[in-house]
């Protein structure tokens, strides 16, 4: 038999307005009724508590607990009792009794209980697997065994987003969002106990679900924490490298493994449930052997006026010196002011360099700025840079004279 929690009484109320023929009777009737809760007889959820009537489900990361029962039904008393549960599923088979000891012996109208507890960690077929062995009274071996078949389902289901971003101007390493979507395909509500993320090694975790306000710290859900059957939340986290990681341009560049994701939460009457995604991995961004980044720019230009944009020039390499030349390609919309073919110098392998460029805006509206080439002139190869940013141009009326 599994052990499972009660729920509560559910009652159907039938109810009808005065005037109607039946008058207050239904009213008066539910008011007598010891299952509802009192001044609130229309709340369908009753205040007794009621044992489950069948197997009903179970969900991965759940706990699965079962009382199994051994009873001598014959006049005569057995000897050397041995009870084995074993728990198998697509992969595996666990032995989950108590104890493998046997018991000396059984009389009539007796029994052997044991309650087996086990932690689900698999979705699928699972068959709780009950063997019992035990000697006659005229010496006689006997064994047999039976089986019970239970499936477990999926409770959640998460979905995983990554976002890279410019965490740190001074380096060429960025911080990476995480935006985790976890869902309830379950058909009772959720009290979500813990969402965390554990991060790998390399990383520091700051957890954005939470609003400063006064000193004090407001969940962005709200005070309820509970999450409806088929509804959706969404998570949001930042990590950042570690000092001594975030130094190494090359190391922290290639890394993949985030870290993962720790879920626990409760139904019904407390009944708790915990998960662990595997290692979550993001695709490596790929900067190249070189990386050029914009550090400031106006957000705002007028037309037809000179701005400047400051630029940072990274050698991803780590094992050659770049010798690099800049290219300034003109586009319908933005103008670079200076000569092209300018050069830039020797770049050692993870070291930058800062430059500050002027532009024309010859029309209004959002534009790219593009047009930037950077060619190493030891290995002849040449490395084009396309829509670097977006600026607002608009049109400046000019100041009337005094």
């Amino acid at each position: 038999m599994r052990l499972t929690k009660p729920t509560l009484f559910t009652n159907l109320p039938v109810t009808c307005e005065d005037r109607d023929l039946p008058g207050e009777l239904f009213s008066q009737l539910m008011k007598d009724d010891p299952s509802t809760v009192k001044g609130a007889e229309t709340f369908m959820l009753g205040e007794m508590l009621t044992l489950p009537q069948n197997f009903g489900n179970i969900f991965l990361g759940e706990t699965f607990s079962s009382y199994i029962s051994v009873h001598n039904d014959s006049v005569q008393v057995v000897k050397d009792i041995l009870v084995k549960a074993d728990l198998q599923t697509s992969s595996q088979r666990l032995n989950l009794s108590a104890s493998n000891a046997a018991v000396t012996e059984l009389k009539p109208d007796r029994c052997i209980d044991d309650v087996i507890h086990h932690e689900v960690k698999e979705i699928g077929t699972h068959i709780l697997v009950c063997a019992v062995s035990y000697t006659t009274q005229a010496g006689e071996k006997m064994y047999f065994r039976k089986f019970f078949k239970f499936q477990v389902l999926k409770p959640l289901d998460v979905k995983t987003k990554f976002y890279n971003a410019e965490s740190d101007l001074s380096s060429v390493t960025d911080e990476v969002f995480l935006e985790a979507q976890i869902q309830n395909i379950t058909t009772t509500p959720m009290y979500m106990e813990k969402v965390s993320l554990e991060p790998s090694i390399m990383y520091n975790v700051t957890e954005l679900n939470t609003v400063n306000s006064g000193g004090n710290g407001y969940s962005t859900f709200g005070k309820m924490t509970y999450l409806q059957p088929m509804d959706t939340r969404q998570y949001l986290y930042c990590l950042k490298p570690k000092p001594e990681f975030a130094e190494k341009a090359g190391v922290i560049k290639g890394v993949t493994v985030i870290g993962k994701l720790d879920i626990v939460w409760k139904t019904n009457l407390g009944e708790r449930g915990r998960l662990q995604t595997s290692q979550l991995q993001r695709m490596a961004p790929g900067y190249g052997d070189v990386r050029l980044s914009l550090e400031m720019i106006p957000d705002t230009v007028n037309l037809e006026e000179p701005f400047e944009v400051t630029c940072k020039i990274t050698n991803c390499s780590s094992e050659r010196t770049m010798d690099l030349v800049l290219e300034m390609c003109n586009t319908n919309a933005i103008h670079w002011c200076g000569i092209s073919g300018r050069q830039l110098g020797k770049l050692s392998p993870n070291s930058s360099l800062h430059l500050a460029l002027k532009l024309l805006a010859s029309l209004q509206g959002l534009q790219s700025i593009s047009g930037l080439r950077l060619m190493d002139t030891f290995l002849k190869r040449t490395y084009e840079y396309d829509d670097i940013a977006q600026v607002c141009v608009v049109f400046s009326h000019p100041k009337p004279e005094s």
